[in-house]
């Protein structure tokens, strides 16, 4: 059995992965936009990276000790509500490696709203 993948860190690098690859229609790929490869999580939040569609900045992705959330606006969050993933304080949270998926997929229906 294969065990879950729960560091934020890592989850966040999960979703970037699974973002870059992602193509939509007219507002063209999805994609990961200035990085910070030394964030780290914290009590706060540190913004790990963006995320960015037909060049238009729809989210930002950050870490807290417990979690990776997806931070955007009300169209972002009801896409990942409709994905079973936790919505609080404006943002999705992305509790392991396998919600990043369901993230990835709630990005990509707000890049076409």
């Amino acid at each position: 059995m294969r065990d879950r993948v729960t560091d934020p860190t890592r989850i966040a690098q999960l979703l970037a992965s699974e973002v870059d690859g992602r193509e939509r229609g007219a507002v063209g790929p999805l994609s990961v936009v200035d990085a910070d490869r030394d964030a780290a999580p914290s009590p706060g939040g540190t913004r790990a990276y963006d995320v960015a569609a037909g060049g238009t900045q729809i989210a930002t992705v950050m870490l807290y000790p417990d979690r990776a959330a997806v931070e955007g606006d009300e169209r972002l969050l009801a896409a990942a509500r409709d994905r079973d993933l936790p919505v609080e304080d404006g943002g999705a949270t992305v509790p392991d490696g396998a919600a990043a998926k369901r993230a990835a997929a709630a990005l990509a229906e707000r890049a076409t709203v």
